[in-house]
Parts: structure tokens; C-alpha cells; sequence
């Protein structure tokens, strides 16, 4: 039996290193991306158009922040008789309807808690909107969650964009309560990362950046036959099915929106449960379309005066688009654990039963860290025989490595906070320098928390659950406190 298992080490080897190897190419051009991402992103010229928009709240039990929100949408540069706010008050025990209608929004009461998410409450929205106004009615669609301020220019930035052909757009997501906890703070940061690794160079190259829940912009014709992104993580969903349609999603850098974020840990890890879960079913639901699409396209049609050349580059833009979006849905988390654990801590101990390990080193010198580790203090050096010692050794030298891997990945991820407080400072609000130097050795976290939370939602049964929103801070407390910084300087 040890013999057949042992056995299966070596073609179990070629399929990690295949699986590698596919996973390796999927995640190729991050680096590149992270690169330019700090000297590049879209400009767009002033619009010489201006267009009619209707904004969109889906709202549950969010009497604390929606009047903040409307008030910073009346407060847009951009003329209001083009805005039209609508808000659908979802399964709410408050008076979130009363609030929204007092502050002049078109207001829906849906109550059906069977249909929880807020796909569902966005799908029933837009119904209304079909049966009362005609959805094509508006050339546009905001969406927002009921704790997000708009800067006062936003729309009129967002309007250069759209008038500029994106059929599709989203923008820049800042944080308003960033220094009211650590976890507060992580997810600001990932905000931040996600503008200047993902972004802004998609935007600048014409391709397909990913919707995030909120802070986005999208023409009419995407919703010509109504809303049916109702999944746990409807933005991926939607991302995925516009790729596939032939739709680049762009990013305006210079449209700017501010977004509430949990602050306890236990409200964040229900959140990135909810999230990991959603983008599991979004990539069972598209990555297979995504993946034909890159060598099958048939969303690319032949223009009249299109040279071939000219059709040939649409193509095969096209089908980048589907490989980008592909690989950014694509659970490589969740692989290579499933590969490690096969691989390394199951089948690989059974061959040093057989045969022993080679000389090992404790530090290996594959980090910096190892490196610095093994020049300061020296390497600790050992040689096993076969044996079942050995068997288990090699157990807890597998899950040690993983272990030392992991800690050496998180000290090297705090210098990502870094980058990001310097590149970012002019919007990111004031705060003190023990404060940020909390906020990247916390930093890390989030990422760790969002590979353990995608294993658990592989087994459990995950639903909808609202975020509580309670921040009182409004865009006029946000300008002042970025005005007082600037002065200080």
C-alpha cells in the first residue's frame, strides 16, 4: 500500500507543475499591471455633451446614511434636472423610505425576504422603473450603496467618460471612516491597491477592469431586457457577463466617491465569506464563457469599412479581455491549496518513508527573508533516513515551510501599505504616523482572511446579510477635513 501510494508522487508532480505552470500564466501580468498602474491611467477630455442619468439605492435599514448620500448627490456640479434618484427601501424596519422621499428620491418598498440579495432588490427596481418611466428612458445607470458621499464633481466626471463612448465605468473609491479601526483601514487599502494594480492600466490600455459592488456607471443597452445579476456578488457577475458581450470596462481616476467599511472583525469576516462564496458561484456561473470566448469569438463583428487588420485587433482584444477577466475570477487560492495538500502534505511524505530526505534546510533561501535569516544566524541543516520518524518529520516539515512561506509573504506585504500611503497621500485623509504604521502591519490581514474565508465557503451554505451602516460623517465633513490637510502642509 505505502508502495502504490508513493507511487502516485511522481504523475501527481507533473499535474502540479501543469496546474503551476496554467496558474503562473494566469497571473503573469500583475506584475507589469502593478507597475504601471503608478505611472499611468485614462484621462478624458470634458464632455461636450451632457447626459440624463438615474442613480440607484438599494437600501436596507439605512435610515442613519441615506439622507447623507442624497444630500451629496443634490450637492453635483451637474445639472440636477438630468438626475433622477431612485431607491428601493428592501424588506426595511425603519424608516429608511420615509428619509428617502423626504430628501426627494423615488422611492420602491419591496418585501420579500426569500430573495435577499441585492441583485434581487436591483432586478426589482428595475422593473418598477420599466413599468413607470420606460428604463431606456435614461441613458445611464449610477449605482450606490446607501453609506457612499460623492464628491460634488463626481457626476460631471463620470459624464466625461461616458460621453467619451465607455458603455461601462467605475471610479475612484476613497474610504470616510479609514482611521476608525484597523479593519476599517484594511479594507480602504485594498480599495487603494485594486485603483492602482487593476485599474488604472486596464483603463489606460482600453481593456476590462472589474465592477466592485458600488461606484459605477453604465449605459442603458446593458439593461435592455432588465436586471438579472442576482447572485451574492451581483458586480461580478455583471463584469464577467459585459466581458463576454464584448463590453471593455473602463475607470475614471479623476471621479471620486467615498464608501463606509466594517469595522469589527466579526461583521468583516461574514462580508469576505459572502464574498469569497459569490465569486466561487460567478466564475461556475461565466468562467467557462470567459474561457471559450479566448478562442472561440464570436462577439466581434465585421464593421462596414473595417479593414481586416482593423477586425483582426478588435478579436483579439476582444479575447484578451476574456483571459484577463478569466484569470482574475479564477479561484487560484482555492487551487493551489488543493494541490498542496494532495501533492505536498499527503502523497510526499509517503516517499521519504521510502526514502529518506535529503539535506534539509530549515530556512530555505527561496525569500529575502530566508536569506537575511540564514546570513544573520546560519542555516540549520539535517539529514533524514527512511523510516515512519521520518514520515512524520516530513509532515511537519511540509506544513512548517508552508508556514515560514506564508510569514515571510506577510512582512514582505506590509511594504504594499507603504507604497500605497506615499503614492496615494494627497487622498488619503490625515492621519498619524503610529496610526500608519499600525495600519501596514495590519494590512496583510486582509488578503489572509480572504484565501481562509474562500476554503470555508467551499462547505458552507453562505446568505445574504446586511452591513450595518452608521456613520454620521457627511461630504461637507469630508471637504473640510481635506482642506484642513492641505493648509497643514
Amino acid at each position: 500500500m505505502v508502495d502504490f501510494i508513493a507511487g502516485l508522487y511522481d504523475p501527481s508532480m507533473v499535474i502540479y507543475s501543469l496546474l503551476a505552470a496554467f496558474i503562473s500564466l494566469c497571473v503573469i501580468l500583475d506584475t507589469p499591471y502593478s507597475i504601471l498602474g503608478f505611472f499611468v491611467t485614462r484621462k478624458f477630455k470634458p464632455a461636450k455633451n451632457l447626459h440624463k442619468y438615474a442613480v440607484l439605492i438599494p437600501a436596507r435599514n439605512e435610515e442613519a446614511v441615506i439622507g447623507n448620500l442624497i444630500d451629496s448627490i443634490h450637492k453635483q456640479d451637474y445639472p440636477s434636472d438630468l438626475i433622477t434618484i431612485f431607491v428601493v427601501a428592501d424588506n426595511c424596519t425603519d424608516n429608511t423610505a420615509r428619509v428617502a422621499r423626504e430628501k426627494g428620491a423615488i422611492c420602491y418598498e419591496r418585501f420579500n425576504d426569500a430573495e435577499r440579495t441585492k441583485g434581487f432588490a436591483l432586478k426589482f427596481l428595475f422593473e418598477n422603473i420599466e413599468k413607470d418611466y420606460g428604463t431606456q428612458s435614461f441613458e445611464g445607470y449610477f449605482i450606490f450603496d446607501s453609506d457612499n458621499l460623492l464628491k460634488e464633481d463626481y457626476i460631471s466626471r463620470m459624464n466625461d467618460s461616458f460621453d467619451a463612448g465607455e458603455k461601462i465605468i467605475t471610479s475612484y473609491r476613497n474610504t470616510k471612516n479609514f482611521t476608525e479601526s484597523w479593519i476599517a483601514s484594511t479594507y480602504g487599502l485594498h480599495w487603494i491597491r485594486s485603483i492602482r494594480t487593476r485599474h488604472r492600466v486596464r483603463s489606460f490600455f482600453h481593456l476590462a477592469t472589474n465592477i466592485q459592488g458600488t461606484g459605477f456607471l453604465f449605459a442603458s443597452e446593458i439593461v435592455k431586457d432588465g436586471w438579472k445579476y442576482t447572485s451574492l456578488t451581483e458586480d461580478r457577475a455583471l463584469t464577467a457577463d459585459c466581458v463576454v458581450q464584448g463590453y471593455e470596462i473602463s475607470y475614471n481616476n479623476d471621479a471620486e466617491f467615498y464608501d463606509e467599511q466594517p469595522v469589527s472583525l466579526k461583521v468583516a469576516l461574514r462580508q469576505r465569506l459572502r464574498w469569497s462564496k459569490g465569486h466561487l458561484m460567478a466564475f461556475q456561473e461565466s468562467g467557462w464563457g470567459l474561457f471559450k470566448n479566448i478562442f472561440i469569438d464570436r462577439t466581434t463583428k465585421w464593421k462596414e469599412g473595417d479593414t481586416w487588420y482593423r477586425f483582426l485587433g478588435r478579436s483579439l482584444r476582444h479575447r484578451f479581455m476574456s483571459f484577463d477577466t478569466f484569470a482574475q475570477l479564477l479561484p487560484k487560492s482555492l487551487i493551489n491549496v488543493v494541490k498542496w495538500i494532495i501533492c505536498k502534505l499527503i502523497l510526499y511524505p509517503f516517499v521519504c518513508y521510502q526514502l529518506g530526505m535529503g539535506t534539509v534546510k530549515l530556512f530555505y533561501n527561496s525569500t529575502y527573508v530566508g536569506k537575511f535569516l540564514t546570513n544573520v544566524f546560519g542555516d540549520f541543516v539535517f539529514d533524514l533516513g527512511p523510516g515512519l520518524k521520518t514520515y512524520f518529520l516530513c509532515i511537519g516539515l511540509v506544513i512548517w515551510f508552508n508556514l515560514w512561506r506564508r510569514i515571510c509573504n506577510y512582512i514582505i506585504a506590509t511594504l504594499g501599505a507603504v507604497y500605497l500611503f506615499i503614492v496615494e497621500h494627497k487622498r488619503i485623509m490625515k492621519i498619524s504616523i503610529w496610526k500608519k504604521i499600525l495600519y501596514c502591519l495590519t494590512w496583510p490581514t486582509f488578503d489572509i482572511i480572504g484565501r481562509y474565508t474562500q476554503y470555508l465557503a467551499i462547505f458552507m451554505k453562505v446568505t445574504w446579510k446586511p452591513i450595518p451602516h452608521q456613520s454620521k460623517v457627511t461630504i461637507d465633513d469630508i471637504k473640510t477635513g481635506m482642506n484642513a490637510k492641505q493648509n497643514n502642509r
